[in-house]
């Protein structure tokens, strides 16, 4: 999708949307489910994926999407992957970048102007930061002896897990919960916790293109 496409989504009531991920992509599929039921007023434009073997690159394959794989080894430096990630971006006019289980660190080009999301599997600002994903957040939580979890959406920042915090959803630790158990339950949030933020931030986007 070229720039004129992006712009030509937005006036069609759908901002376009770029996401990143590393692994399984179910956020992937939960947002391409719900933009295809007219419940998420967006388009997926592009899935950017560090890894060339990630669950989530065959599922944005076989939903037609454009493709991108950067490992963070093929680079010099964190600036230089993500430099080489925005330069394949640009082209498809994204105003909206959502990170979904992505574990590289990213910096969007400095005139990015659209929210760039991502969410994290606890409660911030505890258990988040460098290494903090997956399973070593709930285990982090179980550990800590905590009696609630939940997940996160916030800004992208240069720091991990740092950014402004748009919305939390909660759920209960149980007696008995290892880290699949928890997980489940989190993840429940997460595919409506999500999808909610970005659903409020693109009526945002398209007010104001209306308004112009």
């Amino acid at each position: 999708m070229s720039a004129r496409d992006g712009k030509s989504a937005t006036a069609r009531g759908r901002v376009p949307v770029a996401l990143l991920l590393s692994g399984g992509g179910r956020t992937l599929a939960n947002f391409l489910a719900r933009a295809a039921d007219g419940t998420l007023s967006i388009s997926l434009v592009g899935v950017v994926s560090s890894r060339a073997d990630a669950r989530g690159v065959q599922i944005a394959r076989e939903a037609g999407l454009p493709v991108g794989v950067f490992r963070r080894r093929d680079h010099a430096d964190a600036d230089a992957h993500a430099r080489a990630i925005n330069a394949w971006l640009a082209p498809l006019a994204p105003r909206m970048i959502l990170l979904a289980g992505y574990l590289c660190h990213y910096t969007p080009p400095p005139d990015f102007e659209g929210p760039v999301l991502n969410i994290h599997p606890a409660l911030l600002p505890r258990h988040g930061g460098q290494g903090m994903y997956g399973d070593r957040v709930h285990a982090a939580v179980l550990a800590a002896g905590e009696t609630e979890s939940g997940c996160t959406v916030h800004r992208v920042d240069n720091v991990y897990d740092h950014g402004e915090i748009l919305g939390q959803r909660r759920v209960p630790v149980l007696p008995g919960d290892d880290c699949h158990s928890l997980a489940v339950r989190v993840f429940a949030q997460e595919c409506e916790l999500y999808p909610e933020v970005v659903e409020r931030l693109a009526r945002e986007i398209l007010a104001r293109e209306a308004r112009r």
